[in-house]
């Protein structure tokens, strides 16, 4: 699996939302380049999971739990923009940003950066609460909420 490393939490003050963020770190695989080595666009949505359960994780929510109860998450829709390539064995720092409150979708935005500190990627991604059962969308959990301070 995926190397993660200096995960820490910050708070950011938006002009009119309260955002959060959070920083993952992770280490480029071999497998994970292609034959121009560099880091197949496919392993991207990849990365920005990894971020995002780790958030999760250190605000004390489990996506495994969320699940449990009943509630998925499934990304609804998915934009990355690649800006400089990235190789193997290059550490990766993935800035992960909530854009709004969420309701019954929640929006990240996300910057990816190399060990220099260059801009290589950049995305967001919306995902859609649902209940399991009806596969209908459903509200943000207030647990959720509460954990992101609003």
């Amino acid at each position: 699996m995926i190397l993660s490393l200096n995960i820490k939490n910050l708070s950011v003050k938006g002009d009119k939302n309260h955002m959060k963020s959070h920083e993952t770190s992770v280490k480029v695989r071999y497998a994970e380049t292609d034959q121009m080595g560099v880091v197949h666009h496919s392993i991207y949505p990849q990365y920005l999971e990894i971020s995002r359960l780790n958030w999760l994780d250190t605000l004390g929510i489990s996506y495994k739990s969320m699940e449990e109860e009943g509630i998925m998450l499934p990304v609804f829709e998915l934009n990355l923009k690649y800006h400089k390539p990235v190789t193997f064995d290059e550490k990766i720092r993935i800035e992960t940003r909530l854009r709004e409150e969420p309701n019954v979708k929640i929006i990240f935005d996300y910057s990816l950066y190399n060990e220099q500190g260059n801009l290589v990627t950049t995305g967001y991604t919306v995902l859609v609460f649902m209940d399991a059962k009806t596969r209908k969308p459903v509200r943000c959990p207030n647990y959720m909420l509460e954990a992101l301070g609003y």
